[in-house]
């Protein structure tokens, strides 16, 4: 999962960054509004951690811009203003979360799983495609209840096809599942993930279908 962090607090950034990593997110650092703003208008994210009190473009501010262009990306405001008004003014301007802060990164960690799970219209923690299931809370792959193996790559590229199974996902948005920015993963690196995803999923009657100029598919096969 691909997220933006904004917050002006380097120190902050920097911690919260480490933690999130270590637990299998991709985040990208915005430490303005501004800054913020542009990353929005030229990548694409899972969710927002979003502090409102940012240099040159207010996290409000970013908030009604992102909205009244029907951005429908799940944000978590991360906020010292932990008063009921802020907290209600905010959940109406469109953020799907508020946590205040000093928070537990437990409690973060929770409160994003299920804003995730939410955006992708399951309640449900467990993703289940064939005999391979995915929980998103332990993050751990099983088939037929046996844990899969995976690098940190293979099983970044699989859950984002995972949480979309049955879709067609794009080399754009696999890619952007790996990396952060200035961090590029060329075609050939992309498909030798695959490759190796597929030598994994072998007689598992789940398949990666590729789709030409399209992208990729993970769906049950029959045996």
């Amino acid at each position: 999962m691909k997220l933006l962090l904004t917050e002006d607090n380097r120190d902050l950034s920097a911690w919260l960054t480490r933690l999130l990593n270590q637990s299998g997110y991709v985040v990208e650092q915005a430490f303005s509004g501004e800054e913020a703003d542009l990353l929005l208008r030229t990548q694409t994210y899972d969710a927002i951690l979003l502090d409102l009190t940012l240099p040159l473009l207010s996290g409000q501010t970013l908030l009604r811009r992102l909205r009244s262009e029907d951005n429908g990306v799940p944000v978590l405001i991360i906020s010292a203003q932990d008063s009921l008004q802020d907290i209600v003014e905010h959940l109406n301007l469109g953020a799907d979360d508020y946590l205040a802060k000093p928070f537990d990164i437990q409690e973060l960690e929770a409160r994003l799983r299920c804003l995730l799970r939410r955006a992708s219209g399951k309640a449900n923690p467990v993703f289940n495609c064939g005999s391979l299931s995915y929980d998103s809370n332990s993050k751990i792959f099983r088939v037929r209840e046996q844990v899969l193996q995976l690098t940190p790559r293979e099983h970044a590229v699989l859950e984002t096809l995972m949480r979309k199974v049955g879709k067609t996902v794009s080399k754009r948005d696999l890619a952007d599942s790996l990396v952060i920015l200035n961090d590029m993963v060329t075609p050939k690196a992309l498909e030798v993930y695959m490759v190796r995803l597929r030598k994994k999923l072998e007689d598992s009657g789940v398949a990666i279908i590729t789709l030409r100029g399209l992208g990729y598919m993970l769906s049950a096969v029959e045996a």
